[in-house]
């Protein structure tokens, strides 16, 4: 049985996509469901049984969960880089992590574990996933350092060689509206052209930048998943790992590609950023990718035109 936590979020709900791909059905699917629409997320997909995640939590402490386990893919996680209760993201980013690591770890099953490009900071320290480099990285924000923080407690106790790590950069894609101010862009455009006709976006606030010019890597959920995947078969998949394209790409070029997908006509308006952001911002992400392509990794990605076409035509 394989465990998913953040069943019906972002990447969990595509994750166990990509193993009902693979005839995997056999998957215990954890989440917090609330009251929202994010349980809309778990209808096209295949799994044996469902938990909250607080029930999941009290089964990991008692030693009860499943026989058999053949790995926990622990993506659940407060996501929300604006978050500012740093106790609540301690323990549900850090503590709930390392319960579950703790217990995979004591039985031999493969775990697998979320964290984030948002522990590099302002990227001053470059995107290497290298772990000896780990302690030089400062967060920009409390969410990035709660990722941080495993990270750094993972490598301590010399779990590095047992676990995976998953920095996940800007991934966006199918079942993410429950995710609210924290979609992708390429979410809130849609509904942004479709009602107005055009796109805001930040101005830049740096001289060495124009408006739009800002870079991220961005990544389509495909992709992110079909990375995990590869990790989780591979026999050497150990450590921490960027997830990522690889590549730096600006916002005109995201919005070109979503006013493409669209059919419409580019129109964009550059607005001020708000000033509690400016100096948590990140103006250049890329992703180092050289760990996973030296496992042999070599699945093409899709390009930035193909994945928004391939989100906003099919899905949305």
């Amino acid at each position: 049985m394989y465990i998913v936590t953040g069943a019906a979020g972002l990447i969990g709900s595509s994750m166990i996509w990509e193993l009902n791909r693979h005839g995997i059905s056999d998957i215990l699917a954890v989440d917090h469901l609330g009251t929202g629409d994010k349980w809309k997320n778990l209808r096209a997909l295949q799994f044996a049984d469902y938990l909250e995640k607080e029930e999941f939590r009290r089964l990991v402490r008692e030693e009860r969960l499943p026989d058999h386990l053949d790995a926990v893919i622990h993506l659940g996680a407060c996501s929300s880089t604006t978050e500012k209760d740093a106790t609540y993201l301690i323990d549900n980013n850090f503590h709930y992590t390392r319960e579950v690591a703790q217990y995979c770890i004591d039985r031999g099953v493969r775990f697998l574990y979320a964290s984030s490009s948002a522990t590099y900071g302002d990227g001053a320290k470059g995107y290497d996933d290298d772990v000896a480099r780990l302690q030089e990285l400062r967060p920009m924000n409390m969410y990035g350092y709660s990722k941080q923080l495993f990270d750094l407690f993972a490598r301590r106790q010399g779990w590095l060689d047992r676990i995976t790590g998953l920095k996940f950069t800007n991934v966006y894609g199918p079942n993410e509206q429950h995710k609210g101010e924290m979609r992708s862009v390429v979410s809130k455009a849609y509904e942004q052209i479709t009602a107005t006709g055009k796109l805001q976006l930040f101005r830049s606030h740096r001289p060495d930048y124009r408006d739009g010019e800002q870079q991220r890597d961005f990544l389509y959920v495909k992709d992110a998943v079909r990375m995990v995947k590869f990790l989780l078969e591979h026999p050497q998949g150990y450590g921490i790992f960027n997830i990522g394209s690889g590549k730096a790409e600006t916002w005109n070029a995201l919005a070109r590609a979503i006013f493409a997908a669209m059919d419409r006509p580019l129109q964009l308006e550059y607005i001020d950023m708000p000033p509690h952001l400016r100096d948590r911002y990140q103006y250049y992400t890329c992703a180092e990718m050289a760990r996973l392509r030296h496992l042999g990794y070599r699945e093409p990605l899709f390009s930035l035109d193909e994945a928004v076409a391939d989100y906003i035509r099919i899905y949305r």
